[in-house]
């Protein structure tokens, strides 16, 4: 395959991108306090780009801008706060709780929320809370520090028509796309880059895919905006100049409609230039065009510098041009896949800096995703201004993409190295053309080594304590693939990040110990994801709103539930799993978990829930190899009980926590009956072979 095409644009194009680097990089030095960095890079614009006027005119001035407003935040002043303040965001739901930013008129501050607040970007609203007074950045934009309010009252609305219109563009579409459901609120991120009605797992699945980037509203949204737009028009959008017109008016609106999102601002810039051209007969290359949007945004927002959304865009963007220009022969299904696969390679190294890794298998994922992501986007798009039906049609395709994200986010993913060991290969393969059998068989193994590999060791016959925060999560290997899990842990993200990383891919069985939903929200998100044969479950007496979630799934998803008695047995291969307890029924649901001995070949473990001294008192002494300490090491044990145990090793499963856990004298107790003590989350995940 010979290269007859450059991988950058003409030479035309190469001041303006020289031009977009130089800027990022001196926005970027004057937004860490390095001036005289960002000065440097004035000068280095006129080495790298001279001879173009328009470019190093408009760097220029980008630099000094951020150079003179870019001046340290003054923090809060630590305390009680009362003040009106305008919001910059809407509310968005975090891990711990509703957050959103605002401007105090001084500067933006961080607003932790009180559940149930609404509030919208523009509008004027009264907090009352507490500062913390410490500065800090999130998603890319400094703060002056955290208030966590206690009451929010609207009083004003932005003012803005363009905000005002582009609301009720947003609010058109998110009544037609209710009730929301996860395939509904995946449309609206299609649709409006709103995915505040998706389920957290569900986010952290479609990047795991690779499939994030079409729930960030960019340059494809934008053109079919602009189209169904100039159909709308009928006879106004008649002609060029007309249809640019009326475009120039509509885009600030759709990017409020998306909450002027980083990559639909790149998008909106980009089309703008398109348009403004038309107007005045002039036409920018794409890299142009790029390269324009970066030096604009960034004069206007120095702190999109370090977006990691806007990095993302940006370099995306960048790859999809250089993927394009690759001279691949064939038809458009492999010119598609140099596009994805352009945009796969420039955005890894964001990826891995950021998330620490990258998912291997993107480029394929996203070639089957795509024109299904097309398809809703657009039969969505029509079926918002009205046709109802044809909404239902376009989230049962986003529920396809939904699914397809669900089933491959436990695949591969790969780290720094394994990102330089795959470009180092891809590079040979591209220079040494003699040597490319030996260079795809080398690739191949790669391949295979990483899917049918877990990157942690699993015992063959053993349990896994993980690591998943205040809670409990075991995973119980019977060796040959087969699996079971005691508890899930307080959050379903973590929890299935392990198994991923433990190449487990079904349970034989699964074990509620009991209610609270530090055991249980995790197992919630493994319906319909993890293959379960069996649930074990002891719910007669006590429920939690998670237990009930959790209890609600399993029965959607037909897998069967049973009560276990004392004395039953699940044999995994290298492992039997029996039931000792509950022995009856308790005021307390710790006291009425499920307690389960796991038996290997050699060595015995005692997982014990959360049981406190009465349910202990029933058990009586028991003996094991190793303990799983109850409660997290909680002051609700009887020490006596500990001490009988005689184990070697005790596992404490905890998490950061106020609570206290794991008290001294619990750690004292297990160490002076000759126990070694190890702590999740000192120790990580904790690894005990049973055979």
């Amino acid at each position: 395959m010979k290269f007859d095409h450059p991988a950058l644009p003409p030479v035309v194009s190469r001041p303006w991108v020289g031009a977009a680097i130089c800027v990022w990089l001196g926005v970027g030095a004057s937004r860490l306090g390095l001036w005289g960095l960002g000065g440097v890079a004035v000068l280095v614009l006129f080495l790298t780009i001279r001879g173009s006027t328009v470019p190093a005119a408009l760097s220029t001035v980008a630099v000094i801008v951020s150079l003179v407003t870019t001046t340290p935040l003054a923090p809060l002043q630590p305390g009680a706060i009362q003040a009106p303040v305008v919001m910059t965001t809407d509310v968005m739901e975090g891990r711990y709780g509703p957050w959103a930013l605002a401007d105090t008129g001084d500067g933006p501050v961080l607003l932790d929320l009180p559940e149930g607040t609404v509030a919208m970007t523009g509008q004027t609203v009264s907090i009352v809370g507490t500062t913390d007074g410490k500065p800090g950045i999130v998603r890319g934009e400094r703060h002056r520090g955290t208030v966590r309010v206690s009451r929010l009252d609207v009083i004003g609305d932005s003012g803005s028509p363009v905000l005002a219109i582009g609301q009720a563009l947003r609010s058109q579409v998110m009544d037609h796309l209710q009730p929301l459901d996860d395939s509904r609120s995946l449309l609206a991120g299609f649709l409006i880059g709103d995915t505040a009605g998706l389920e957290e797992i569900d986010v952290v699945a479609m990047r795991q895919a690779g499939l994030s980037h079409f729930t960030a509203v960019s340059g494809s949204n934008v053109a079919l905006f602009l189209g169904l737009l100039a159909v709308a028009a009928g006879p106004l959008g008649v002609g060029p100049r007309r249809r640019a017109v009326i475009g120039l008016v509509a885009l600030p609106i759709y990017a409020a409609a998306t909450r002027f999102e980083p990559s639909v601002m790149r998008a909106t810039v980009m089309a703008g230039v398109v348009l403004i051209g038309r107007l005045l007969g002039f036409a920018l290359e794409a890299w142009q065009l790029l390269s324009a949007a970066v030096i604009g945004l960034l004069i206007l927002d120095p702190g999109l510098a370090f977006d990691v959304g806007f990095q993302l865009s940006v370099i995306a963007t960048a790859g999809v041009l250089i993927g394009a220009r690759w001279p691949i022969e064939g038809g458009r299904w492999r010119r598609a896949l140099a596009v994805t696969l352009g945009a796969q390679i420039a955005v890894s190294p964001v990826l891995v800096l950021t998330f620490q890794k990258v998912p291997l298998l993107s480029p394929l994922v996203n070639l089957i995703a795509a024109p299904v992501v097309a398809a809703a986007t657009l039969v969505g798009a029509v079926g918002v201004t009205g046709i109802d039906p044809l909404v239902s049609v376009a989230a049962w395709l986003a529920g396809i993409v939904l699914d397809l994200a669900r089933g491959v986010s436990t695949w591969p993913q790969v780290g720094g190295v394994g990102l330089l060991v795959i470009g180092a290969l891809a590079t040979l393969f591209v220079r040494f053309r003699s040597q490319r059998g030996a260079l795809a068989l080398a690739a191949s193994l790669v391949l295979v080594g990483a899917l049918i590999g877990p990157r942690s060791e699993v015992p063959q016959g053993g349990v896994v304590v993980l690591e998943v925060g205040q809670g409990d999560s075991i995973l119980v290997s019977g060796g040959n693939g087969r699996f079971a899990l005691v508890d899930g842990g307080p959050d379903q993200v973590p929890l299935l990040e392990k198994l991923g990383e433990y190449g487990v891919r079904r349970f034989e069985l699964v074990v509620l110990s009991h209610v609270h939903a530090d055991h249980a929200t995790g197992l919630i998100g493994l319906v319909g994801r993890v293959p379960i044969g069996r649930v074990w479950a002891a719910t007669d007496h006590h429920e939690t709103p998670a237990s009930v979630e959790l209890l609600a799934r399993l029965s959607a998803g037909r897998v069967l539930v049973e009560k276990p008695a004392p004395g039953q047995r699940w044999d995994l291969g290298g492992v039997t799993l029996t039931v000792l307890a509950p022995l009856r029924r308790y005021a307390s649901p710790n006291d009425e978990s499920i307690v389960v001995m796991v038996s290997g070949r050699s060595m015995s473990m005692l997982l014990t829930g959360d049981i406190e001294t009465f349910a202990q008192g029933d058990l009586g002494p028991l003996q094991a190899d190793v303990l799983k300490v109850p409660h997290q090491g909680a002051a609700t044990s009887d020490a006596e009980w500990l001490r009988e145990v005689r184990a070697e090793l005790a596992v404490i499963s905890v998490g950061p926590n106020d609570f206290g856990h794991p008290v001294d004298w619990v750690i004292e107790t297990l160490e002076e009956a000759g126990a070694v003590v190890k702590r999740t989350d000192q120790d990580g995940d904790v690894v005990v072979p049973l055979s």
